[in-house]
């Protein structure tokens, strides 16, 4: 009994102390974006509603304070992340989820994936704009020392910008380690200079009360309105919450959340309301401004270090959803690095992270500062939390919430959404066109992806013949059949590969057994190893064979085709032939009018895309292209 005592003792503590690396693990991934917000929401908002006095100050405060209670911790932590697609979270995991409700062919299926897309392509405006306006507002934490740092700001924040994205490839496993206890010390840190900003002047702790930001709304509408699209500076960053629940649970993220970061941002921002109160001229900088002189500097270097690990929580993002979409089918193949043996959420996106540090650097020399930048910022999050207000709604519905708790619940959350999203959008002419330009245009590419590979796959199947029909009338006797087995990638196993008919006229021969392949991308994050082929044969030496892979996992046919053995289907590598079809589009010279600039862009994305070879990881010498032309 004592044994077992003790066995049970350290298997709890194992357990503990799991927990607690998968907590301090969260703090350097998940909140270091909102974790940076106090750089620049207080000062943003006060800023926008052009006062200083006591009921502004005030005003804005207690707007801050509920905003972070409402949206973050009772929507995203209590609410949304109850909405996960077999553990994983974030915008395109919950549309395949929602996806599900419907049927391929109605509207409402239609109406949840152009939502999701839009979400996802908001998300790549929030990646550019985050890094930015982080780095830049930690580095103009050094104009309160002296003014002699003025001309060198943007060219530090380049700099250290640049090297964040020239690290990329190396992965960031090892610098990961230390995440966690960098934002550890960051959110202690906030909480110790906020807390001396409450002592100093305790009145700030008047803004618990919601009135204050209700009657500054009430009675200047205009400015209070155009206030809180500042206000909402300081929840930006919540969607990673729900984006990184499949790396660290949920009950790491509400750990971390409740019994860390919201108390440090708490006393953070009542201390800067403090030092406002006691001296409004603070206003260019009161973050920085409510430490102690000797602090100064030390601060400035933390800031930087605690935007720079936001930034990199922001990049990963950018490389996860992209890997997302290119397995759903919303993007083309591109060449995505896994940078640990390990850890499957760490990949590297070559064209995505130089697309992004190209966009970053236009953005800090168009906008000069981060007060420019944060007019640009919030239009992005916001959106995306209005459309996943959406479809967590239909989610819940579906899940067993009742109407009468469902509706009110979500009605709440979409008050406050549509809120923030129109006190955004007044900033459009201000900065606030840049999210919504890259938005427009990564939706152009998916959605002319995703349409295009439609269309393209109409076309082709009505100039292919039925499998069934071919094996059934194949002339075995006619037909030289050649040692090996002869790979043939299809995207549809009821048809035959046009590779194959190519490979049939020209040789005039077949190989003993002939496998054809389907790769499927299901709407599921993993699908386990014993899921992962169903082969069956089709007679004469014919097997179709579809390889079955989760929107996180990394397609690999050679490692897929080393589990056929475990269903008695041995295939020797050494006397196998791959055969990948490779068409060349071209548009129909009847083809007129507005929409001919989709044709040519899906030809373009339809060249930049990966070659089948390398993105499934078949060996090169294996491999045999054989290609026609397609009009489209």
């Amino acid at each position: 009994m004592p044994h077992a005592l003790v066995q049970d003792g350290m298997t709890s503590l194992r357990a503990t102390k799991v927990s607690q690396s998968l907590t301090v693990a969260a703090l350097g991934v998940v909140f270091g974006d909102i974790g940076t917000s106090p750089l620049y929401a207080m000062r943003q908002s006060l800023v926008d509603f052009g006062d200083v006095s006591e009921h502004a100050i005030l005003g804005a405060l207690s707007a801050i304070i509920w905003t972070l209670g409402l949206v973050v911790t009772l929507k995203y932590v209590f609410v949304i992340m109850r909405a996960d697609n077999r553990g994983e979270g974030g915008l395109l995991a919950l549309t395949a989820l929602v996806l599900r409700t419907s049927n391929r062919g109605q509207r409402r299926y239609m109406w949840i994936m152009v939502a999701g897309l839009i979400g996802a392509a908001l998300f790549y405006g929030d990646g550019i704009i985050t890094p930015a306006i982080s780095v830049l507002s930690a580095v103009e934490g050094l104009n309160v020392a002296t003014p002699f740092f003025q001309p060198y700001i943007i060219p530090i924040a380049l700099v250290l910008l640049v090297g964040l994205f020239l690290v990329q490839s190396h992965g960031t496993a090892v610098v990961g380690r230390l995440f966690g206890p960098v934002m550890c010390l960051w959110f202690l840190v906030i909480a110790i200079v906020g807390l001396r900003g409450i002592i100093l002047h305790p009145r700030v702790l008047l803004a618990l009360n919601p009135f204050y930001a209700i009657s500054l709304v009430i009675h200047v509408p205009w400015r209070g309105f155009l206030m809180l699209g500042a206000v909402f500076l300081a929840v930006t960053g919540a969607e990673a919450f729900y984006a990184d629940m499949g790396h660290f649970g949920r009950p790491a993220l509400r750990r971390a959340w409740l019994g860390l970061v919201f108390p440090a941002l708490i006393l953070n921002y009542f201390g800067q309301g403090g030092a406002l109160l006691g001296n409004p001229a603070v206003l260019d900088s009161p973050f920085f401004r409510t430490a102690p002189g000797w602090a100064l500097y030390p601060l400035v270097g933390l800031s930087a270090i605690a935007t720079i690990i936001a930034s990199q929580a922001v990049i990963s993002g950018a490389y996860s959803i992209t890997r997302q979409a290119i397995q759903l089918g919303y993007l083309p193949r591109l060449e995505v690095r896994h940078t640990s043996e390990t850890e499957i959420g760490q990949v590297y996106v070559p064209r995505v992270n130089w697309g992004l540090l190209l966009a970053i650097i236009v953005l800090i020399l168009w906008f000069q500062t981060s007060d420019n930048l944060g007019a640009a910022y919030g239009i992005a999050v916001s959106g995306m939390m209005a459309i996943t207000t959406g479809l967590a709604f239909i989610y819940m519905r579906h899940h067993g919430w009742s109407l009468a708790i469902a509706l009110p619940v979500f009605a709440g959350f979409a008050v406050i959404d549509a809120t923030f999203l129109c006190a955004n959008l007044l900033k459009i002419a201000e900065g606030g066109w840049f999210p919504v330009l890259v938005a427009i245009l990564i939706l152009s590419v998916m959605g002319t992806w995703w349409r295009g590979r439609r269309l393209l796959a109409e076309q082709r199947s009505r100039d292919l013949l039925s499998l069934d029909d071919f094996v059934t009338s194949l002339n075995t006797d006619r037909i030289a059949r050649v040692p090996g087995t002869a790979i043939f990638l299809s995207r549809d196993l009821a048809q035959v590969p046009a590779a194959l008919l190519h490979a049939l006229k020209h040789y005039k021969a077949l190989h003993q057994r002939v496998v054809i392949m389907q790769v499927d991308t299901e709407d599921v994050p993993h699908v386990p190893d014993d899921k992962r082929l169903d082969i069956r044969e089709a007679g004469k030496g014919f097997f179709t064979m579809c390889v079955r892979y989760g929107f996180l996992d990394e397609p690999n046919v050679m490692r897929a085709l080393a589990q056929c053995r475990v269903q008695h289907f041995r295939i020797n590598l050494m006397e196998t032939s791959f055969f990948i079809g490779r068409e060349k589009l071209r548009i129909q010279t009847s083809r007129r009018g507005f929409l001919r600039w989709r044709d040519r862009l899906f030809i373009l994305l339809n060249k930049l895309a990966l070659d089948a070879t390398e993105f499934f990881r078949i060996p090169p010498n294996r491999v045999v292209e054989l290609g026609g032309q397609i009009e489209i």
